[in-house]
């Protein structure tokens, strides 16, 4: 047996559900999951089995979302495909295909994430490079009407969590990884604050188009630094599942308290 073998955790459903109880998750809770199953160890059934315990522990009254973002489908020219030459730029914009919310996968999203879009009865939003998925109680208004330009604000999934009081599993992942803190920048006010144009390609009427749009520039270099000082001032809990860092966060306080600090860090 090497090292990394005797040290790495090995965890069944059972075991997954008694740690996150522990971290606080309780049955009829709406939850917002960033994970990275392979931090957690050896997860017996992996993603499949992650997704159960964390279902189970929710119940019928509770919901589950997780990212499912399909940021490929992006203009080229901002670099989602790599250095790829500028001349094979036309030859993405116009042969991209379409966001099929059935079938376009949550690239780089991880294989939770992937395997989530795919559960039974699963709901995920409209929005061609932003969407969520998201399964439980309130799957379908979290994702219904994900508006083009408006990703991450108002009556958007993160805003509708937000008035769902609802929270926020970092499963091994950190700060960098919370996208609610993207609403947190839009209800913040900062003098760089500024707004950019986004294209993806979508399906409209039984057609294929290539469409430009107005949505707030997000940044989130300052996310790790915003979190280890959310970290201390709130006394927040690092819990111990597996091998994993386990963050269970309230999402309304969490963004109240991001944005205020956003306000006065950010020139």
């Amino acid at each position: 047996m090497t090292e990394l073998q005797a040290t790495r955790a090995v965890l069944t459903k059972e075991d997954l559900v008694r740690a996150f109880r522990e971290c606080g998750l309780r049955e009829g809770q709406h939850i917002f999951v960033h994970t990275s199953l392979s931090k957690l160890g050896f997860v017996v059934g992996g993603a499949e089995t992650l997704i159960q315990s964390l279902l189970e522990i929710v119940g019928e009254e509770g919901t589950l979302m997780m990212p499912s973002q399909t940021w490929k489908n992006l203009d080229p020219s901002t670099g989602v495909h790599g250095d790829v030459p500028m001349e094979w730029w036309p030859i993405i914009r116009e042969n991209w295909p379409p966001y099929d919310k059935e079938i376009t996968p949550a690239i780089g999203m991880g294989v939770v994430a992937e395997v989530f879009r795919k559960w039974p009865e699963a709901k995920r939003s409209d929005h061609p490079a932003r969407s969520i998925a998201a399964v439980g109680k309130h799957a379908e208004y979290l994702t219904q009407n994900h508006d083009l330009c408006n990703i991450f604000g108002k009556d958007s999934p993160l805003d509708k969590l937000y008035r769902l009081h609802g929270h926020v599993l970092l499963i091994g992942v950190g700060y960098d990884k919370n996208t609610s803190l993207h609403l947190a920048e839009t209800i913040a006010g900062f003098p760089s604050k500024k707004f950019v144009h986004e294209s993806s390609a979508i399906m409209e009427n039984g057609t294929r188009k290539w469409v430009t749009y107005e949505t707030q520039a997000v940044d989130d270099e300052d996310f790790i630094r915003l979190g280890e000082e959310y970290d201390k001032e709130m006394n927040i809990k690092i819990h111990k599942v597996g091998n994993a860092e386990v963050r269970f966060l309230d999402q309304p306080q969490l963004v109240d308290w991001a944005a205020a600090w956003m306000e006065k860090n950010r020139g």
